[in-house]
């Protein structure tokens, strides 16, 4: 029902000079999110500066599981170490695939930490304006 629609960028890749990375950045990033829904996961918005990210990853040992940070890309990896399983499942309804799941980081955001707990990772992020983008007061001199 959702069909992505390409926009050809060639023209516009033509008219500004520099650009054209953007274009195919912003492409590839919402091509690959469309029906990707393992794992499911939640982002929270704790305050105005503080964001939580949470992954299910039931089945995950923290070995298992890699937070990394690329530029402006949140990527969290989950990998189970090959093993020789040979159980006949009657019905086999966790999946253990291996996962790869990337957010896209506004800018000035600072990645804090990351736990693992009852098959849940929450990774803290907040955003760390620098001082010198902090919006100040000038103080007015008074002059008689």
């Amino acid at each position: 029902m959702n069909a992505l629609t390409r926009f050809d960028t060639a023209a516009l890749n033509r008219a500004l000079v520099g650009f054209d990375r953007i274009f195919d950045n912003f492409e590839s990033r919402f091509a690959n999110q469309i029906n990707q829904n393992y794992p499911p996961y939640n982002i929270v918005k704790i305050n105005d500066n503080l964001y939580s990210v949470t992954v299910a990853v039931a089945g995950f040992g923290k070995d298992d599981v890699t937070v990394s940070v690329d530029q402006d890309q949140l990527i969290i990896t989950g990998k189970k170490p090959g093993d020789a399983d040979e159980t006949e499942y009657l019905h086999r309804g966790l999946a253990f695939r291996e996962f790869e799941r990337r957010f896209t980081l506004a800018e000035h955001m600072e990645v804090l930490s990351a736990e693992m707990k009852d098959g849940l990772l929450t990774v803290q992020i907040e955003r760390k304006i620098p001082e010198a983008m902090k919006p100040k007061t000038i103080a007015i001199e008074y002059k008689a």
